[in-house]
């Protein structure tokens, strides 16, 4: 019998995540036996800063690639939007599977959407991306830091520390969660993050009976999309804890369309613009849609976000 040992955070959703792909790995090959090394990464850890101010990129990953290097592990399961644009020598990104709901949610205990807030209302958020857009469509509100696993944020919110939060509709979605009110924030509207509702699957770049064990979990248009989103953000140096966003969807088997973000904090300034590739080159068309983000003023915005 073969044993493989996932590597994953130990948060609901982290855990939900890797469950899932242990038990579509077992439905597949019902002779592996499959288990956990859960690993506190330093996005745990520091939980009382905003993530922006933490420093650093790779902050939910960093422990895990660690385990995977020193063969604590076999494999990890990442949400994709945690996963920095350069993986350490040795590791490599094997399996993308299907991408789930790439959009946010807004979730309040007394508000039917974001645009019913009064006022001077309190949005949490850890995210400058989305204070950026949030701001931009609602500058009158108050945008607060909003640290914590999926759990914690809607306790949170149910306790009355805040009028509303933003989360991610994929990790709603997977653990069954909800609130009194929800609406959804999604394109064109309001952009998600680069990777947002995504899976990746790491793995020693060596391990060519991983890739071909997992192999029917890959899914090429999420790729696409994935590696699409990943080139922009490349391009623009950016990490998860900056104001960028990205979003593509297929147009059909071969093309795809691609548009970006760069905002300031305050939401007052938003570059966008949007671009049409071949699926063969998504990486290279997000770059050069990330040099068309910083010509139009994009460099500017992340200037004084990082010397901020």
């Amino acid at each position: 019998m073969t044993e493989l040992k996932i590597a994953t955070r130990g948060s609901r959703l982290a855990l939900w995540q890797a469950q899932y792909v242990k038990e579509r790995l077992q439905a597949a090959h019902p002779g592996v036996a499959v288990s956990f090394h859960v690993v506190k990464t330093k996005g745990d850890v520091i939980l009382d800063v905003p993530l922006s101010k933490v420093g650093g990129k790779g902050l939910f990953v960093k422990e895990i690639e660690e385990a995977l290097l020193t063969g604590a592990a076999d494999m990890a399961v990442h949400s994709m939007k945690d996963v920095p644009m350069r993986l350490p020598d040795g590791l490599t990104l094997g399996i993308v599977p299907e991408r789930e709901d790439p959009a946010d949610l807004f979730l309040s205990a007394s508000y039917e959407n974001l645009e019913a807030l009064p006022q001077g209302a309190v949005v949490g958020t850890s995210s400058l991306r989305r204070q950026a857009q949030v701001l931009a469509l609602m500058p009158d509100l108050r945008v607060e830091t909003l640290r914590g696993n999926v759990d914690t944020r809607l306790r949170k919110l149910m306790e009355g520390r805040y009028d509303a939060i933003v989360l991610a509709a994929a990790g709603m979605e997977r653990l069954g969660l909800t609130a009194p009110f929800s609406s959804r924030l999604e394109p064109p509207l309001f952009l998600p993050a680069v990777g947002q509702g995504a899976l990746g699957i790491e793995f020693g770049a060596d391990r060519a009976d991983l890739r071909e064990l997992l192999g029917f979990m890959e899914h090429r248009p999420t790729r696409v999309r994935v590696e699409a989103e990943r080139g922009l953000l490349a391009g623009l140096e950016g990490g998860c804890q900056v104001p960028i966003a990205g979003h593509a969807v297929m147009l059909d088997a071969a093309t795809f369309r691609l548009e970006g973000l760069v905002a300031s904090v305050d939401g007052r300034r938003l570059v966008r613009r949007e671009v049409v590739g071949v699926a063969s080159e998504a990486s290279a068309v997000g770059h050069a849609l990330a040099e068309t983000l910083l010509a139009a003023g994009g460099r500017e915005i992340l200037a004084e976000v990082y010397s901020a």
